[in-house]
This record gives structure tokens, sequence and C-alpha cells, in this order.
């Protein structure tokens, strides 16, 4: 019997988890150490610049490049509006003068009499940066922002879309296996984090955007309703900046498949409880898997792990989960381990394991192609 190490999704009633919040940029960051946070409270905000608008003011009023510097009535610095008259022309013996209109509001902050070109900032954009998870700030990042650990029941899925949402949990599904259809949101969901059982619907995440529904998380989706919602294929690249406005994140993988039992049972346990959740997702290249965070209250007991894959032994009869093609997705337990690598369909030689699927069906794989269910 062989046995090897391979990465695993997490499924934890009570973990340590430690949130790096920090800004795209330089800016405040508003807590100390030792400060006690909510998941929406703001830790830390800045203003990023604002887009550039280039105005051809020689091009517009007919002068030369080197006459715009003496013919413009704001300088660098002023702040302008759309359709104030930045600059005019000298006309002739003072009369027929020409006024240029801004097309842009914000800051002049350039003036060149090489291009004939005025450059305008528009209004910064400012970005504010929250918690996520409700805890305690163990470390402050000076200017950046800052580490908020907490004690919560942590849960990461095999892929999502949308970003970080919260709400609270509420389980709809009586099962498992139960599948979300359509007629199971209402209104009465909106700003929820809705729990389902099997695979979720395309009609179905199309009215939890319609109700207003933060996050859907359920077993599965199939990979044609997940093209609809989006309105293209999805690439091999991060998700989690898809515009939504509701977070769908599914637990096992694509197709009709049933939430892990583990799962169903933690996220039921959980009902009602305030979560934050977010779908990001990358398979490759540094692996980020869409998670459902939801605070402990009391913040005391004995918790263990950190958040983000862990290390386990893959031994006959682990849970895994194949993470490639062409059985990507399914579920099973590992049923031999061969120690010798064997030829694999591209004609290279890796070490492999035999995965006895749910389906009742058995593979073979590369060992990298599978991830552990950590519990």
């Amino acid at each position: 019997m062989g046995h090897a190490y391979t990465p695993g999704l997490q499924v934890s009633e009570r973990t340590v988890y430690r949130a790096r919040r920090t800004l795209p940029i330089a800016g405040d960051v508003l807590v100390t150490q030792g400060d006690r946070v909510s998941a929406r409270d703001v830790v830390a905000q800045t203003d990023l610049p604002g887009d550039i608008m280039p105005l051809n003011l020689a091009n517009q009023l007919s002068v030369m490049p080197g006459d715009i510097p003496q013919l413009m009535l704001k300088k660098e610095g002023d702040h302008i509006s759309e359709g104030e008259v930045i600059a005019r022309t000298n006309g002739i013996f003072g009369m027929f003068k020409t006024p240029y209109h801004s097309r842009a509001t914000g800051t002049i902050e350039s003036v060149s009499g090489v291009t004939g070109q005025v450059i305008v900032r528009g209004k910064p954009i400012p970005v504010q940066v929250r918690a996520y998870a409700s805890g305690v700030v163990s470390e402050v990042l000076p200017g950046e922002g800052c580490i908020v650990e907490a004690q919560a029941t942590y849960v990461q899925g095999i892929f999502g879309v949308g970003g970080e949402a919260y709400g609270k949990i509420r389980v709809i599904a009586s099962r498992p296996d139960e599948e979300l259809e359509a007629d199971q949101i209402t209104s009465e969901l909106r700003g929820c984090i809705v729990v389902g059982g099997a695979r979720i619907h395309g009609d179905a995440a199309r009215k939890a955007i319609e109700c207003g529904v933060s996050a859907v998380v359920s077993g599965g989706i199939d990979d044609q309703d997940l093209r609809d919602i989006l309105g293209y294929d999805l690439g091999v690249a991060v998700t989690g900046t898809e515009q939504l406005g509701t977070t769908v994140i599914v637990t096992e993988g694509f197709g009709d498949i049933a939430m892990a039992d583990r799962t169903f049972g933690l996220l039921t346990s959980r009902e009602g409880a305030d979560a934050a959740v977010n779908g990001a997702t990358q398979i490759r290249a540094g692996v980020q898997r869409p998670e459902i965070l939801i605070p402990l209250s009391g913040g005391d007991g004995d918790a263990h792990g950190s958040a983000g894959a862990v290390a386990g032994t893959l031994e006959i009869g682990a849970p895994v989960r194949i993470i490639r093609d062409p059985y990507f997705g399914i579920l099973g337990t590992v049923a031999d381990l061969p120690t010798q690598p064997q030829v694999l369909g591209s004609g290279s030689k890796a070490r492999v394991l035999e995965v006895a699927c749910a389906s009742g069906e058995r593979v073979t794989v590369p060992r990298a192609n599978v991830e552990l269910i950590a519990e």
C-alpha cells in the first residue's frame, strides 16, 4: 500500500481564519491592533487617481500648439467643470474671439505648448476595504491595511463567480441531493446567503439575481447554465470580478452533483448566522477557492487549522475530488495507489492513483489531478 501528500479543500466547523485586508495603493488605515471589527466595517480607505481626459485645444481652436499656454483662462491645478470656458482665442482686433468649452470635469493636470493638449484628471475614485471577517485586528500594516483574525466555521467550494458578499445563512433545501429550483427563490431571501442542495439550475440563479439574493451556495451547476448566466465562456482566468449582483458558489463540481453530507450538515447547523462569502476562484497557478466564512460567537474554544489549502495524507479510502478534465469535479475515494509511475495518454510518465467514483466507476488519473477533501 502506498501513500502520498496532496492539497485539499477545507470544511471545518471551527478554525482560525486570518484575513489580510489591503488597499491597492497607499492610504489610511482606520483601525488599530486589538480592535474588534465586524465583517462589514471599513478598515482602510484611499482614493484612486481619476481617469485621464486629453483635450486637444490646438486642434479645436485652430491655433498653433505653442499658443495654447497663453490662451488658457485656467492654470494647472485648477478645478474645471464640463461646459466651462477654459480657453479663448485673441480674435481679430479684439473681436471674433473663439471660446473653448471643456468637455470634461476634473482638475487640469498639465498644459502642453508642444502638443497643444490639456490633460484633465477626473474625480478621484474612493476605495474602501471592509474587514470581511468578524474578529479582532491582529496586525496593522501601516498605509496598507490590516490582518483580521477570527474563529469561524469555514467551507471552501470548488468553483464560484462573483466577489465578496455578506448576509445571513438561509438553508432552503431539505436534503443535500435536492436540486435548487427557481420557485424556491423568493423576495424574502433578499440580502441572504441561500444554501441549496444539489445542482442549481440557471433559472434559479437568475431568479436569485432578480430578487437581490447576496449569494447562492449549492452542490453543482451545469456549465451551459453558467455560460447562459454570464453571457460568455469562462477561460482559465481568476473569477470573482463578475458583476452579477449575486455571488454563486458550488461546493462539489459541474453537473448534477449533490452537496457533500458534511458540508450540507455544517451549513445547516449555522442557519441564521451572519456570514461572508467570496466567489473568487483560480484553479491553476496558485489555487484560490471560493469560500464561506461564518464567524463563531464568543471566540473561544479549540480552534485549529488555517485558511487555504491544507496538506494531507493521500491514502486508500481517503475522499478526493478530481480537478482536471476529463473527470473534473467527480467525487470518489482512493481505491489504489500504484507505486510505479505509469505512461499517460499524453505519452508522459507520472505517478497515478485509482479513484472509485460515487457512480461506481473506477478511473485512473495522475496524483496531481486530485485534491483531498479535508475535514
